[in-house]
């Protein structure tokens, strides 16, 4: 596959427009940094949007760098369909999907696999706070590294909160707080990696402790139960299936004590910079970082 990868011209699309181009950009240069150690011939692309600047670019492969929308609800996919380049992980259709958290976990219940209980509000809601239990988590409903997420304790609070999420989506998820461990499983191919447990230094694992070092601890193997780890790496497995994802995808679980672990979301385009849970995952299974991302461009080009 090295030699396959010498041979190509690989664009690296990072950036973008969305609220998560600061992360997008160090995923971006450590996937860059990568792959010119593979010795391929890459570009990186700061991606706005334009299908011009991946013409221009005239790659073989592009990989897909590009948190949030455009590049991870399947816009981007969808164009390098039309463009007949193939690309890094999930399609048009899984990607949209699991970038709408509400779609998702309907898709979970309908595979009987594990949830907290949510419900979704639109913008234009009137909304009675005594519907709700608290507390709850109050997040946008398709946004990633937690923006717009917030911890609500009551039912005071609760206006504000969907406030926030109401900034970067017309729609919001309220979902039950579960008081656990909060553990991510790594997809990769059709192999499953070692779960992580998160461990933030905030209330709960927010956009600063996602990317900010030193402000969460990432333990392997997490401090559950081995039932509740090989459960939770099975269910990671069932919801990449049942959800259409390809090649590579992060799954986050958790897991009450004594219970079995409940899905919160599956990620499309993990995160590839020094503090990402993905390239840890893979480390524990003895696989580095150049090698994960040769791995996902070998997949991908499988797929």
């Amino acid at each position: 596959m090295i030699n396959k990868i010498k041979k190509m011209k690989i664009a690296v699309l990072f950036g973008g427009t969305s609220s998560e181009r600061e992360i997008s950009i160090l995923t971006g240069r450590a996937v860059i940094s990568a792959l010119k150690r593979l010795g391929a011939k890459v570009v990186g692309i700061d991606f706005d949007g334009s299908p011009f600047m991946i013409k221009k670019a005239k790659p073989d492969f592009v990989f897909i760098a590009l948190h949030g929308t455009l590049g991870e609800d399947g816009c981007v996919q969808g164009m390098l369909n039309l463009m007949k380049i193939p690309y890094s992980g999930s399609g048009v259709e899984a990607s949209a999907l699991c970038m709408n958290k509400a779609l998702t976990k309907v898709i979970f219940k309908s595979n009987n696999l594990p949830t907290p209980k949510w419900k979704e509000v639109c913008a234009e809601d009137k909304i009675n706070n005594n519907t709700f239990t608290y507390p709850c988590f109050v997040k946008p409903a398709s946004q990633g590294s937690a923006i717009g997420m917030s911890l609500v304790k009551n039912k005071k609070d609760l206006g504000s909160a969907l406030k926030t999420a109401f900034k970067y989506d017309k729609k919001a998820l309220v979902e039950d707080y579960i008081k656990g461990t909060e553990i991510t499983v790594g997809v990769l191919g059709d192999n499953v990696l070692p779960a992580v447990e998160i461990v933030p230094k905030s209330e709960f694992y927010d956009f600063k402790s996602k990317y900010k070092k030193g402000c969460s601890n990432h333990i392997i193997p997490p401090r559950i139960s081995n039932k509740a780890r090989l459960l939770a790496q099975r269910y990671a497995l069932k919801a990449c299936k049942c959800s259409g994802c390809e090649v590579v995808a992060r799954v986050d679980m958790i897991v009450p004590k004594n219970s079995i672990p409940q899905i919160l979301e599956i990620n499309t385009v993990p995160g590839m910079t020094e503090t990402s849970l993905l390239p840890d995952a893979a480390r524990a299974a003895g696989i580095g970082f150049d090698e994960l991302v040769l791995k996902i461009i070998e997949y991908s080009l499988k797929k």
